[in-house]
């Protein structure tokens, strides 16, 4: 969803807006945040909101600035939506970028609180990327196949153990279990038994 960057100003302290400007523009030059996360079904790499973290804290520390994340939520036409708010700051300056997603509350195999995780987790994304200037429009989200969903070697959409098996293989293997969880729930959890949604389940 579209991404708002605003620039704020914190009470007035002698501290001049370049400088502040300066060491953002140093963190966002360097910032390299690498795709660390696999996506086995459409065969593609990915990043995730941990990986730009983990990446952008020792440039947090080495420019003087804090980053803040939040999120508040607010109903539209009847959706639940997420805001998540990345704020960059060194004390007296800061600067913030916004995003949106959407709740969906009857997602298969997914309760409440995963539902509201999984869309704040991608909120955040990209609340990050707008504030660092990383581009992911040719990037692929871990639940984004990029038209490769027919050709791509994911479990046989049927109930039999052999596909229930590798499905939580799939799931075992990634680092992320619960993005994996929702991701073969979302396309297949309709071809699984209640029993067998609830033991995928536990892996979130």
């Amino acid at each position: 969803m579209a991404k708002v960057c605003r620039l704020n100003r914190i009470p007035k302290i002698n501290l001049s807006m370049s400088n502040f400007q300066t060491k953002v523009i140093a963190v966002q030059q360097a910032l390299k945040a690498p795709k660390s996360q696999f996506n086995s079904f459409g065969k593609y790499s990915y990043r995730n909101q941990e990986d730009i973290l983990e990446a952008v804290k020792p440039l947090l520390a080495e420019n003087g600035l804090v980053l803040h994340i939040s999120d508040s939520v607010e109903e539209i036409v009847g959706v639940a939506v997420i805001t998540a708010t990345a704020t960059l700051s060194d004390g007296t300056d800061s600067i913030s970028s916004t995003a949106q997603a959407g709740v969906d509350l009857n997602r298969k195999g997914m309760d409440i609180a995963q539902s509201f995780g999984a869309s704040s987790s991608y909120a955040r994304k990209y609340s990050l990327n707008g504030l660092f200037l990383i581009d992911d429009t040719k990037d692929a989200d871990s639940t984004n196949t990029h038209g490769k969903a027919t050709t791509a070697p994911a479990p046989a959409a049927s109930q039999d153990s052999d596909s229930f098996m590798k499905s939580v293989e799939y799931i075992k293997a990634s680092k992320n279990s619960a993005q994996a969880v929702d991701m073969v729930l979302k396309k297949y959890g309709s071809t699984f038994s209640e029993k067998q949604i609830a033991a995928l389940n536990k892996f979130a």
